[in-house]
């Protein structure tokens, strides 16, 4: 694909905004191993916490793997922007860490799927508490450490 035909990783004629719910990924850059430390994820979830609740997102799950970020959130109101939302996340987190290390933590962009109405919310959240186990991290979700849902008490099983 040449550089003037660079491919579409967003709808066409969709404005992103509004009561929607949206399964991300966030990767790393360089797909670096870089969610490995407690602390650091630990602040990273903190910052979550408070940019949704700035932006009007709700967080139904959050999953950090060694390499990337998968987020499950839905828009609260007719305001709410994902692009905008998603953004500063990246945009302060990721301040922070070049600061630290001279390193980028992300990569540009972001992947993203609208979940449709008949999708089951906590259906999907699930999918994403699952995906350590599915990459042979761990044999129960309940063991790995860097996921939750500010939204509902995910610890408590299937």
């Amino acid at each position: 694909m040449s550089a003037t035909h660079k491919k579409r990783i967003r709808l066409k004629n969709f404005e992103y905004k509004g009561s929607y719910r949206y399964f991300i990924t966030l990767c790393a850059a360089n797909k670096r191993r870089v969610f490995e430390d407690v602390i650091f994820i630990n602040w990273l979830v903190e910052v979550l916490r408070e940019n949704s609740r700035v932006a009007g997102f709700k967080v139904w799950a959050w999953c950090f793997m060694p390499d990337h970020l998968h987020l499950l959130v839905e828009g609260e109101g007719a305001d709410s922007d994902v692009k905008r939302f998603i953004s500063a996340y990246k945009q302060r987190t990721a301040f922070y860490y070049k600061k630290k290390t001279a390193l980028p933590l992300w990569q540009i962009n972001f992947y993203e799927r609208v979940l449709r109405k008949e999708e089951d919310t906590v259906s999907v959240a699930w999918y994403i508490f699952n995906n350590p186990v599915r990459k042979n991290l761990v044999s129960d979700y309940r063991q790995y450490d860097s996921l939750g849902s500010f939204e509902f008490e995910c610890r408590a099983g299937l």
